[in-house]
């Protein structure tokens, strides 16, 4: 369900609460999952009333879903027994024992026994535990103590305990706003229009009784506003009087704290290609230079083409949304995955980072400031510096003569805070020097122009933006214990004095109509101002009595606040900003720590600080520590850390002027699509042409190119004394280098062992079978492999000098591994299992793993192999497995009567089945940005179907050879895109573009490679495609073309005595999960191998160049027409 769709159901909770339809509201709890009503629990189970508190527990968890819901299901089943046996009424505890306690026997034999004796008992008070059983209303009060910890530790419950923050009768306010805009389309919109029906979109009569005219839709902007309506219901209308609207108590700063709706402040726009936009760049671009005569106010226009190239390319590149995968919903559950922990690149900066802040919308865009006073603008995505400006006073006639006096003593300079204004078309940058007197300047970069504003005497310490009644300002605070508010044309608005020591940190924010500053200052007092020159409103101490700053969560709910004392004790807590008291207390901290810690919130769920040389994370909601990492070391003591705004990216600075680029799973695929994108880029150059309307006023439009310097023998270019510099940066090991285009292609051919690294898994069980389904772990560091047997095979790599990462590599054998009970992971496989079809699907945090062999598919623990559940038993047989992307309660499970299942875990319901092929399915691929679902059968067909609705959208049959059936597994597997579709036929290898459902690119077996496709999947960037043949061939092709690079020959990693056999070659391939180059196969004779390039060469072959539109001589398109015009028939 789309995150819209369940905040729908929220607001039918709302509505049905409000008008008492009081079962109605607990059954849509139940059913929809989403919201448990602890109240509602607590007096079902205190009035004793078991049958609905277990009803109603069914619609969140069942009893084996983990050892938290079994807990919860025994409490209450043991309550319900005991209470039986203290009423003496045998048979109704014999009937609990047998149909409601028999199934714990299984999990604690010795447990159900004693339970069972507990009948031989005049008084089960005798039995020594239970000696303290008072009578039933208080025995069932102190079980819902336990039941309520039990269920707020549940992973399954969490974030659902609270109900969303919502305003009386949102539905109802939807409902009128949708009311007004359609009487804003009227034809003859009347004053006081009679609305008899929300069945049908309103119109009014036209007057006279005459007969309306067809409705015509004409632009907001051109239909003046009408009156509004009557309110529906006891509910006021969704335009209230501006008077009303504007009586704001701002003489109570606490009160409205206490009751204003939390509202988000000003959220950053979604940006288009315009004069104000910033998008992804895309290559390398030059820096600011040949700066013009600054005017009276220090503004200076920077006129080169070099910054129109900058600025083009910032402007007129894809948009980051492109490669940045969605963050989960509020109410999604969540993992430590989530968090990005993994190390993606070390970036050497060159001097000491001091503050560091993401671009708004474009995720991978990060401005970095130095204590050396240098302010530079990185490309994390493609490891790029694209400006680099040191500290510079502009105009130094137009400071002050105190500063002007003390820049000739000491013209040292450090960066105290930069930021991006929230729309992203500014930066702002503060900066503080060592010499007391100095008056440090203010100074943020517009469009072509730059302002510098001596702000403070003394440093500036903290920098924000803010929207005073819709006006963009800066904020400003200084060791002047002043806080300033200026405007964009170095306008001072407002001057807030009230603080008895030097300001720390500023924190603008805004709830509903009311806008504020809060403030800290170095003598641990916390001030908020309203924007009215009327003094402080509120004050309060902070944690620590000194240095602290004050964060709200992304979506202005909640506020947090974070420091150190000056012995050393750090603290992290949540505000109560209605009472101005702590809410809640984070602990974990270093003790004596040797200066600030730093903070930043994400996702509206997560804390992290930089603290003892490590990264620690917190849940909002939990004050324990939830994980730390140290980033593979390299940390200062008391690291500085910033996410972006996805909450997959978080940059942590290190002690030798660098800073780490931290990852999860989703961060590393947007980062290496990025990195594809620019490597695609350069190489040809790119032609930018900048409009004058689009770069402002007074500067001519030009036309330049710029050409990527990747290789190191090319001298860097230095731009007015400013290098671009790509020195110093970890280049990550799947970016190729633009090929030598002096030497002739030749196709790349691995026929020897020795032209690659290969390892074979060791496996010492007799239970050898075809590889039927391979797949790595999504940490990658271990390898599954499901044999036609129906076993299940686990190999890991462990950590060493060798292989400190633990990461499977070809260099370093792993273990088989196994839990020590021994237990192996079986399926039931039927008796005649030579016609059953192996599946697999692993969950996302490697925690557990589903699969089948022709019986029931089965759950398993990836740590004790037990089997968790079963369910789906056949006929029909499960033949494919897929998780949904956002809900991993939610399968599509293909079966072999050819209907798909779309089956909901949690409730063991099949919820719908998708109906259409003629033969098995044999692939399942989600797309979550084209929300459909594709599934490809052992008939030859593609099915799209909605995800919203699991209707059908069109099916497609691939293009086979002159004569050749419809009929051959067919696999398909998602680009990193998430639009681009890889179909994989014996006959074929196919590129559709999902978005049209056409096919864009087709190649068949030929020449060296010859024989049936196996397999064939994507690497982990996208960039290239693995092929598997039947006579034991390996094809590495370009993922764009497919064009074929590198052949493996088999002679390479199968040896000789088992080569001579014809039948072995690889059944399937896999990729693994961060390394572009590695994968596994699994061959028809029970082995599995991994295989990587020698370290030397760390790619397969060379890009395929383009010429005249033949891929190398090889007309991979030659087809592709052909294959598009049959798919459009």
């Amino acid at each position: 369900m789309s995150s819209l769709s369940r905040e729908l159901v929220f607001l039918i909770l709302q509505f049905l609460e409000e008008e008492k339809f009081k079962e109605s509201v607990h059954r849509l709890e139940q059913e929809s999952g989403f919201f448990f009503n602890m109240k509602y629990f607590e007096e079902k189970a205190l009035a004793g009333e078991w049958d609905e508190v277990e009803k109603y527990l069914s619609g969140f968890t069942k009893v084996d879903d983990n050892r938290y819901s079994m807990k919860i299901f025994f409490e209450i089943r043991k309550q319900k027994y005991l209470e039986a046996l203290d009423r003496h009424d045998r048979a109704k505890a014999v009937e609990i024992l047998v149909k409601d306690l028999k199934v714990f026997s299984t999990f604690n034999e010795e447990l159900y026994k004693e339970i069972t004796l507990l009948l031989t008992m005049e008084n089960f008070r005798q039995n020594e535990q239970l000696s303290k059983y008072g009578d039933t209303k208080s025995a069932r009060s102190i079980m819902l103590v336990e039941l309520k910890k039990l269920i707020e530790a549940n992973p399954l419950f969490r974030e659902k305990l609270v109900f969303p923050t919502l305003k009386a009768s949102r539905l109802r306010t939807l409902i009128n706003q949708s009311l007004n805009w359609q009487h804003q389309l009227c034809k003859n919109p009347r004053s006081n229009p009679d609305i008899k029906t929300l069945f049908t979109d309103h119109s009014c009569s036209p007057p006279n009784g005459a007969r309306a005219p067809t409705p015509v839709t004409l632009p907001v902007a051109a239909v003046a506003k009408p009156s509004t309506y009557a309110p529906l219901g006891a509910h006021g209308g969704p335009f209230p009087p501006a008077a009303a609207a504007a009586a704001a108590n701002a003489n109570a700063l606490a009160g409205w704290m206490a009751n204003a709706n939390h509202s988000s402040p000003v959220q950053p726009a979604v940006i288009a290609a315009s004069a104000s936009s910033l998008p992804v760049p895309q290559n390398q671009a030059s820096v600011l230079k040949h700066p013009r005569t600054p005017d009276a106010l220090g503004m200076t226009e920077y006129g080169s083409s070099e910054h129109e190239r900058l600025m083009k390319r910032l402007r007129s590149g894809q948009s980051v949304d492109e490669v940045t995968y969605p963050a989960p919903s509020q109410q999604a559950s969540w993992s430590l995955d989530d968090l990005p922990r993994l190390v993606a690149c070390t970036i050497h900066q060159g001097s000491n980072v001091t503050s560091m802040d993401f671009h708004p919308s474009h995720h991978t865009l990060l401005t970095v400031g130095c204590s050396n006073g240098e302010i530079s603008l990185w490309e994390v995505g493609t490891r790029e510096k694209l400006v680099s400006k040191p500290f510079k006073i502009w105009d130094l006639a137009a400071c002050s003569v105190i500063f002007q006096a003390s820049i000739v003593k000491d013209s040292s300079m450090s960066v105290s805070r930069v930021a991006w204004s929230p729309d992203g078309n500014l930066i702002g940058m503060c900066c503080k020097s060592d010499f007391p007197i100095v008056c440090p300047i203010l100074g943020f970069y517009i469009e072509l122009s730059m302002l510098q504003i001596d702000a403070h005497v003394g440093g500036v310490n903290d920098l924000a933006f803010s929207h005073p009644n819709k006006k963009l300002c800066v904020v400003t605070c200084g060791d002047d214990k002043l806080i300033k508010v200026w405007d964009l044309a170095g306008t001072e608005l407002f001057n807030f004095d009230g603080h008895e020591a030097p300001v720390y940190s500023v924190c603008p924010h805004q709830k509903e109509n009311i806008q504020f500053i809060f403030s800290t200052a170095v003598d641990g007092k916390i001030k908020a101002w309203l924007y009215d020159n009327m003094g402080s409103r509120v004050d309060y101490d902070a944690p620590g009595q000194w240095c602290t700053t004050m964060l709200y969560s992304a979506d202005g709910n909640r506020l947090f606040s974070c420091g150190t004392s000056k012995d050393g004790d750090s603290f992290l807590v949540e505000w109560n900003e209605s009472e101005g008291k702590i809410k809640r207390k984070y602990s974990g901290f270093r003790k004596n720590a040797n200066g600030v810690v730093q903070f930043d919130t994400t996702r509206n769920r997560f804390l992290a600080v930089g603290d003892d040389s490590q990264i620690k994370f917190w849940h909002m909601d939990n004050t324990n520590i939830l994980t730390s990492t140290e980033a593979e070391g390299g940390l200062p003591s008391i690291p500085r850390l910033r996410f972006n705004k996805e909450g997959n990216l978080l940059v942590a600075t290190t002690a030798d002027n660098g800073f780490k680029v931290l990852a999860n799973s989703n961060g590393l695929r947007a980062l290496r699509l990025m990195e594809a994108r620019s490597y695609e880029a350069s190489r040809t150059p790119l032609e930018m042409k900048v409009s004058s309307s689009a770069m402002g006023t007074g500067l001519s439009p030009v036309v330049s190119k710029v050409e990527r310097v990747d290789s190191p023998a090319r001298p860097t270019p230095s731009l007015n004394g400013v290098e671009l510099i790509t020195r110093g940066i970890e280049k990550p090991r799947n970016l190729e280098h633009v090929p030598d285009k002096t030497k002739p292609w030749e196709l790349t051919e691995i026929v020897d062992p020795t032209h690659c690294r290969t390892v074979t898994m060791p496996d010492n069980l007799e239970s050898a079978s075809k590889v039927a389904r391979l797949l790595y772990t999504n940490s990658g560091v271990g390898v599954l492999a499901l044999g036609t047997n129906g076993v299940q095979k686990l190999w890991k790599w462990s950590r060493s000098e060798q292989n400190p990462t633990a990461k499977a590599t070809a260099s370093i054998a792993p273990q088989l591994w196994q839990p020590n009970s021994g237990l192996l992971m079986t399926n039931d496989v039927p008796e005649n299992s030579e016609d059953a079809v192996p599946c697999v699907a692993l969950s996302k945090n490697d925690s557990y793993v589903m699969s089948a062999c022709g019986g029931k598919v089965s759950l398993f623990n990836m740590m004790t192999f037990r089997v968790m559940t079963t369910f789906m038993a056949p006929p029909p047989a499960s033949t494919f497995l897929a998780f949904h992307p956002q809900d991993n309660n939610i399968i599509a499970i293909g079966m072999d009567d050819s209907a798909i299942h779309i089956y909901n875990v949690r409730v063991d319901e099949v919820k719908t089945k998708l109906k259409g092929h003629l033969k098995r399915i044999s692939g399942l691929a989600f797309s979550t940005s084209l929300n459909i679902l594709v599934s490809s059968g052992a008939d030859a067909q593609l099915f799209f179907w909605n995800t919203d609705n699991w209707e059908k959208i069109k099916s497609v049959t691939l293009p086979l050879p002159a004569g050749k059936a419809p009929q051959g597994d067919t696999r398909v597997q998602f680009h990193s895109d998430q639009v681009r579709l890889l179909v994989c036929h014996e006959t074929q290898l196919a590129i559709y573009d999902a978005s049209k459902m056409e096919c864009i690119r087709q190649w068949m077996p030929q020449e060296v490679l010859s024989s049936s496709i196996s397999c064939a999947v994507y690497s982990c960037n996208s960039q290239l495609v693995f092929a598997t043949f039947t006579d034991g061939n390996i094809g590495v092709f370009d993922a764009d073309n497919l064009s074929l690079r590198c052949r493996i020959a088999p002679s390479a990693y199968i040896p000789p005595a088992s080569s001579n056999s014809q039948t072995v070659h690889p059944l399937i391939v896999a990729a693994h999960p961060q390394e572009a180059n590695q994968i596994a196969i699994g061959l028809t004779n029970g082995a599995v191998k991994v295989i990587e390039p020698l370290e030397a060469e760390r790619k397969w072959g060379l890009h395929v160049p383009v010429d005249n539109g033949t891929e190398n001589g090889r007309t991979a398109t030659s087809s592709t027409t052909n294959t598009s015009e049959q798919v459009q028939r």
